[in-house]
């Protein structure tokens, strides 16, 4: 077994997708950046700094164009909702030390990549410490940006594992606060979910899904899979033993929290150490990439679920499936 955690993809891994734009496309992406411009904080406000790294982010005006599928009105809208969200919550500078108990059990892990050089976050609902609360919302978020973190050059978006194997349900969150999760996702992480998995998942939820999985569009069905073989996505050496593959990984929580916030370079007040501004110091070799004409949207349902369990137990909360079906229907 060991204790390190994977920070770069396997050695030859294709990033992919990359987007190619055409000359029509870049011209908007280049107005919504001056469209943003008229919105920025005052450079002496605090976060201004910080507001100012996100937005020039080479894939933040992109995403938010694909997203609005490249109706300029829309994508003005939806990042504009974005910035005043960011200003409340400061997804960057949340203290590691007001989220860390969360982490104890090691119910969200960030380790390994897979095929395309997407960061892995495996989300284990059975693994649920904390009764309901914002803080809960705060960790998903920090595990979002650090996901963010390890990014290799030209990838955008991520890979979510969720895993029901040992799955209870101790508390039976309301559909307010898993909608409060969704929002926070799908309008202010737009175009981050690459792929979506589902292992071990409850018998009448995987019904559930194949009856309405041939109404579901092609590219949003194609980015969610359900108790898949995850060799086909994930190389051997990247994934966890406990789902067949060669990194035997021994979960500790205080070696496993160092190693993040260390090679983030997260400092305890939630900024960057000295030289870690604009990411880890140890920047991942440049990867060769394969180019994708995709601009579809990303499904974000599964994720839902996550932090609020809000699927956990369909023999206990029996609104799940219909909270799926909503999901699923607003990817």
């Amino acid at each position: 077994m060991v204790n390190a955690v994977l920070t770069t993809p396997e050695p030859g891994t294709a990033v992919q997708p990359i987007y190619q734009y055409s000359d029509e496309q870049k011209a908007h992406i280049k107005a919504l950046r001056e469209y943003t411009d008229t919105l920025l904080l005052d450079p002496l406000d605090p976060y201004y700094k910080w507001e100012l790294r996100w937005l020039n982010k080479p894939d933040t005006m992109p995403r938010y164009m694909r997203a609005a599928k490249w109706k300029l009105p829309d994508a003005k809208r939806r990042i504009e909702g974005t910035i005043k969200w960011r200003r409340e919550f400061r997804p960057e500078l949340i203290r590691p030390d007001e989220v860390k108990i969360e982490a104890e059990t090691g119910k969200i892990l960030l380790n390994g990549f897979d095929k395309d050089g997407r960061p892995i976050i495996y989300m284990r609902p059975g693994r649920e410490n904390t009764e309901t609360s914002p803080r809960q919302l705060r960790h998903l978020v920090w595990w979002l940006e650090r996901a963010k973190d390890l990014m290799p050059p030209g990838q955008e978006s991520l890979v979510i594992i969720v895993d029901y194997k040992s799955t209870t349900l101790r508390t039976n969150p309301s559909i307010s606060v898993a909608s409060k999760v969704l929002t926070i996702l799908q309008q202010h992480y737009v175009e981050t979910l690459g792929r979506a998995i589902v292992t071990n998942l409850p018998m009448l939820l995987n019904f559930f899904y194949k009856g309405i999985s041939p109404f579901l569009d092609p590219v949003t069905r194609d980015k969610m899979r359900f108790n898949p073989d995850l060799l086909d996505l994930i190389p051997k050496s990247q994934l966890d033993s406990e789902f067949g593959g060669d990194f035997d990984f021994k979960f500790d929580h205080e070696t496993y929290w160092k190693q993040i916030v260390d090679f983030c370079g997260i400092a305890e007040d939630g900024t960057r150490l000295e030289g870690y501004f604009d990411g880890p110091k140890n920047t991942h070799e440049e990867l060769p990439s394969q180019h994708s004409d995709s601009t579809s949207s990303a499904a974000m349902s599964v994720m839902s679920a996550v932090e609020t369990n809000a699927l956990a137990s369909p023999e206990v909360t029996p609104a799940a499936p219909e909270l799926i079906e909503a999901l699923l229907s607003s990817a």
